[in-house]
């Protein structure tokens, strides 16, 4: 075999090189870019006309209405005999949404008359007329039975004893932003239930207030239950013998230091400690 090399043959150069990797980087970041633009215009379609997923995209005063209207919800339920006293709007702030955001939290309660051995069937009547929608039910508690609802927009309600021949209904927004805040919605003059309290406080040697603490909600029949509050503030330990007088001797409930009785469409509630009188007279819904 001869050595030479023949002409006219090109040396290997291994295999063939591949295609430039260029066009299809270029193609790459056309379609990242073009995937993000999808995303942003999703994102803004989506904050702009979907309803909120979770409670912490809902503020405190978004939620607002939906607890007002809870409560007048709660006061229908409770029954114009039963419903013993609307409490007003607390908002506690400082709760944390995240480690880097605070916010608030947004609660009313509403009190009915349940007395004792009767807690079970109050609560499961007030469950049995809230609107289906709310899911509620009764069951056991720790301290007894427990009513749990759903008011929708996750506004949580919860019912539970009080121990003294009541029951105390409570709604809670749960921690979320504050925005704008809360503002509850203005009173109107003041009706009965002024005077059935200015009357309870004359009973009581207390001086009537000029203007008292009125606290409203909406029933869904579209008027408004209400609640005229004082606080008498310290002295003599009051008796409730000139309630007695206004009840014509037929208490709703005496189980001091709680009393309370009816005065024609009004329920009167009194709490009366040595240190302090406070009264609260209610007009519920209607139906």
């Amino acid at each position: 075999m001869s050595g030479a090399v023949r002409t006219g043959w090109a040396p290997s150069t291994g295999p063939a090189a591949p295609a430039p990797a260029r066009r299809w980087r270029r193609w790459l970041l056309v379609a990242t870019a073009l995937w993000a633009v999808l995303l942003t215009a999703l994102a803004w379609t989506s904050v702009r006309d979907d309803r909120p997923t979770v409670r912490e995209q809902r503020s405190l005063d978004q939620a607002g209405p939906v607890v007002d209207r809870a409560v007048g919800e709660l006061a229908r339920a409770s029954g114009a005999a039963g419903l013993l006293e609307l409490g007003p709007a607390r908002i506690e702030s400082g709760c944390r949404l995240t480690p880097f955001a605070d916010g608030a939290t947004l609660r009313r309660e509403v009190g009915v008359l349940a007395p004792a051995g009767t807690e079970r069937s109050v609560l499961s009547g007030i469950a049995d007329r809230l609107p289906t929608s709310w899911r509620a039910g009764v069951g056991p508690g720790l301290d007894g039975p427990e009513l749990r609802a759903d008011a929708g927009q996750f506004v949580a309600v919860e019912g539970r004893p009080t121990g003294d021949g009541r029951v105390r209904l409570t709604v809670d927004t749960g921690c979320r932003p504050a925005g704008s805040g809360y503002t509850p919605a203005p009173a109107t003059a003041a009706g009965p239930e002024a005077v059935a309290l200015t009357a309870a406080l004359r009973a009581l040697g207390r001086p009537a207030e000029a203007a008292p603490e009125l606290v409203t909600a909406p029933c869904p029949g579209g008027v408004l239950a209400r609640t005229a509050r004082s606080a008498a503030g310290p002295g003599p330990t009051a008796s409730t013998g000139g309630l007695t007088t206004l009840a014509g001797g037929t208490p709703l409930l005496d189980n001091p230091p709680v009393y309370a009785y009816r005065a024609g469409a009004v329920t009167v509630l009194a709490e009366l400690t040595p240190d302090a009188a406070r009264l609260a007279a209610t007009v519920g819904c209607p139906g």
